[in-house]
């Protein structure tokens, strides 16, 4: 059991054996431990001559993924996807495409780099996150990575599969190429 599970446990025995604690300060303690995020980013994919190429980023944490990122304060998910594309890959001209928008809802806790920077700031550690997922068409071959990533690769289908290591995000890749191809 880790030092999260056991500060709920201790809340919700407050709440339920004590009655003590009303329903929204046991929230407002849930929401000291995590913080709430939302990302939007998409599903990249360039045609060459009869293959479809998707982009992908390598973080800084190694792990192979497409471009997202954090909605800031009065965006709506469509500027906030068009903004961090254009951050992550320099890529400005996109395509979305129409009725694909999937939303992948998971937990993480920060480590490394992130974990620094995020205490830094002032934000919490243990993260549960909302990534809103599109998918968007280019003509751009040209990458040009921003300081949060490693490397990048146009990739086959089958390519970007295997090396995405993220279940939800070879789930949102199969379904973007199911689309793709409905489309083409």
């Amino acid at each position: 059991m880790t030092l999260v599970h056991v500060a709920l446990a201790k809340n919700l025995r407050t709440v339920v054996g004590n009655k003590k604690v009303l329903f929204f300060e046991f929230v407002n303690s849930i929401m000291g431990i995590f913080t709430f995020e939302k990302s939007v980013g998409g599903v990249v994919f360039r045609k060459q001559d009869d293959k479809i190429l998707f982009l992908l980023l390598r973080y800084r944490s190694w792990q192979w993924d497409f471009p997202k990122g954090h909605t800031e304060k009065g965006e709506n998910e469509q500027q906030t996807l068009r903004r961090e594309i254009l951050e992550e890959t320099g890529i400005s001209q996109i395509e979305i495409l129409p009725k694909f928008r999937k939303i992948v809802i998971y937990f993480y806790r920060a480590k490394g780099n992130e974990k620094t920077e995020r205490a830094e700031k002032g934000r919490g550690v243990n993260i549960f996150k909302k990534a809103v997922l599109y998918c968007v068409q280019t003509n751009i071959e040209q990458v040009t990575i921003d300081f949060e990533n490693k490397d990048y690769a146009w990739l086959g289908f089958e390519e970007a599969y295997k090396k995405i290591g993220n279940k939800d995000s070879k789930r949102i890749l199969a379904l973007a190429n199911k689309a793709i191809l409905k489309y083409s």
